[in-house]
């Protein structure tokens, strides 16, 4: 905690050690005297203070009433004018020790909850291993450029993405994927900035400058996250009105009852309202350390208020309920076709196996390697196809325009490839997208938790959409949306139906993120739209983190609630107590200062597992 958290703090504690000299030293004589009215410096001294710290409080009061909004700061600012008039100095020195205290202890609580986020920002990767010719060069990872080419020793953090060309080592992903066993990396495997190298040294070259890589993605969606502290005024400002009645109710009549304005200040210093302005600020940000841990960045405290009461989610359906990865289906060979349905899938691959196109891609990864043939004439028409030379056959593959003129050949209603052999149409394989494995547990989960509706917003055809929706779960299916349309349907959703979270991958989900009440990105391959526009970025490869978000602000709305009501309770106790007259003020700050322990203390609970984790969904791998 730095000097400039705690500067009001430690100047509050050094006037009162000047004032104690002044009182009780040697040159207690030393007066000011205004006619007949005589004030010790002590007195001048911390009245000063009082008065500078009461203003600022009073136009921060002024501030939000032009906002529209209502705190419980009044009653600070009565507390600490109730002393001055009195003439009760170090009652009023103690209210003074209490609101700088509670603001330094929340900030203590603060960097212990968010000590996660902290932590990851320390371990960014500084510094790569450059290779210049024959020599290895230091280099700020910065100045690295893509196709420059780095040594990654071992124990050694990778600095920015990229591609291993040389050697093979196993890697450590547990801070970017959650993986808790260490992935093989070969030549040509991909290499994210953040993980750990094994044993082996390996050459990579780099994919992208460091400010696009996956690591200082995350750091800067933490320092996002920092940069936007959790400022949970709702909850605060629903309570503030009753507090304050109730406070100053009791104040004027314990003044009524005495006849003595020193009860109504004895009340109003033991209603000073630091407990319940740092409760729930604690309690968010625990919760979104809690979040941190689970691998999901949370941008600002009220998404966690959002998240807990949600009654809509909203799902894309390419690349969030479906991997984004597309499989075989069907392989359908011509029904005069000579070649089996294993040749076509053979004789495809092999011609496709150097195309960068997506379906190419998806072919080659499904494909056993034993199946692939030697290609020779490789040639790529764009957006047609490829076509090439296997086992002395012409291969074609592509569009059917592409690889056949042949009237009886027909297009089929799905993404699919179409294959000739030595000019003759020899069938076709179709494809579908892979639905991710936790989808349906994820949706049925929400529902436990929220009792929330469902929908799915995808811009795919209609009989995928409904097939993809039918195997998750999902009845409210609305397809071939465009985004603006997307963005409709989350508007439309009605007030009885909101919060509304949507959760997205792609470019083209980010204004339907922006657009809802709470966005979810799933940001696990890095930068993108979708990230920068949501609230909360789930940084793994696993849809059912939507249950922990759910389930970690669900018991972290639990704990502020509860820690505010505890709070606001033990107050309005010692109020009444100080009613009788008991309790001088001197000692009704002590024991409010007592309770601001107590909060703090309470509000950290935020950062525990709920007790119920399998109702509340945070053992979804179970």
């Amino acid at each position: 905690m730095s000097f400039k958290q705690q500067w009001k703090f430690i100047l509050v504690l050094f006037i009162g050690l000047i004032g104690l000299v002044c009182q009780f030293g040697i040159h207690t004589k030393s007066l000011f005297q205004i006619g007949n009215l005589q004030f010790p410096f002590e007195a001048i001294l911390i009245d000063v203070i009082g008065i500078a710290m009461a203003l600022s409080l009073l136009l921060e009061i002024i501030n939000d009433f032009r906002s529209g909004r209502y705190g419980v700061d009044i009653l600070a600012v009565i507390a600490v004018v109730s002393t001055i008039l009195i003439g009760d100095i170090w009652a009023e020195w103690m209210i003074l020790v209490m609101m700088t205290g509670g603001e330094t202890l929340e900030n203590y609580a603060t960097g212990q909850a968010d000590k996660e986020l902290r932590s990851l920002l320390s371990n960014s990767p500084t510094t790569a291993n450059k290779i210049v010719g024959n020599e290895l060069v230091s280099v700020d990872v910065d100045q690295l450029e893509i196709n420059d080419q780095v040594l990654i020793k071992p124990g050694e953090q990778v600095p920015v993405d990229g591609k291993v060309i040389d050697g093979a080592s196993s890697f450590d992903q547990s801070s970017l994927t959650g993986e808790s066993v260490p992935v093989q990396k070969n030549i040509g495997d991909e290499l994210m900035s953040g993980s750990i190298n094994g044993d082996v040294a390996v050459k990579m070259v780099v994919t992208k400058k460091a400010s696009d890589s996956e690591y200082q993605t995350i750091v800067s969606l933490v320092e996002s996250s920092q940069a936007k502290p959790a400022k949970f005024v709702k909850m605060a400002d629903r309570y503030a009105v009753p507090f304050t009645v109730i406070s100053l109710a009791i104040g004027i009549a314990a003044w009524i009852h005495s006849g003595n304005p020193i009860n109504f200040a004895e009340v109003m210093v033991v209603a000073s309202p630091c407990p319940l302005l740092i409760s729930a600020p604690v309690a968010l940000v625990s919760g979104m350390s809690s979040m941190s841990k689970h691998h999901i960045i949370v941008k600002s405290g009220p998404t966690i208020e959002k998240l807990a009461t949600a009654k809509t989610f909203a799902f894309d359906k390419t690349g969030t309920l479906t991997e984004n990865r597309l499989v075989i289906d069907q392989i359908v060979p011509a029904e005069n076709s000579d070649f089996s349905a294993e040749t076509l899938q053979s004789y495809a691959t092999s011609v496709e196996q150097q195309s960068s196109h997506i379906i190419a891609d998806s072919l080659v990864s499904v494909t056993d390697k034993k199946m692939l043939k030697p290609a020779t004439n490789i040639k790529e028409t764009t957006s047609q196809g490829v076509s090439g030379t296997v086992d002395g056959h012409e291969v074609k593959v592509g569009k059917l325009g592409f690889v056949t003129s042949e009237k009886h050949a027909k297009s089929v209603n799905s993404t699919a490839i179409y294959i000739s052999i030595d000019g003759q149409y020899a069938g076709y394989i179709t494809f579908k997208d892979q639905v991710r494995p936790e989808s349906a547990e994820t949706v049925a989960r929400l529902r436990r938790q929220s009792d929330a509706h469902m929908i799915m917003l995808t811009g795919d055809h209609e009989d995928v959409a409904n097939q993809i929706g039918q195997t998750v779960g999902i009845k409210d299916i609305r397809s071939n949306l465009l985004p603006a349309q997307k963005i409709e349907a989350i508007k439309d959703v009605t007030k009885d139906n909101r919060p509304v979270v949507m959760t997205g991958d792609g470019i083209n989900d980010a204004p339907s993120l922006t657009a809802a009440d709470v966005g979810i990105a799933m940001g696990a391959k890095g930068a993108s739209a979708a990230s920068e526009s949501a609230d909360a970025i789930i940084m793994v490869n696993d849809l059912s983190k939507i249950n922990d978000a759910v389930a970690i602000s669900k018991h972290t709305m639990k704990v502020a609630n509860v820690d505010v009501l505890t709070a606001i309770t033990i107050v309005i106790l010692i109020e009444l107590v100080a009613f009788t007259g008991v309790i001088p003020a001197f000692w009704g700050a002590i024991l409010q200062e007592v309770v601001d322990m107590i909060s703090i203390s309470l509000a950290l609970l935020a950062k525990t597992k709920p007790k119920n984790p399998k109702q509340t969904g945070l053992v979804a791998k179970e």
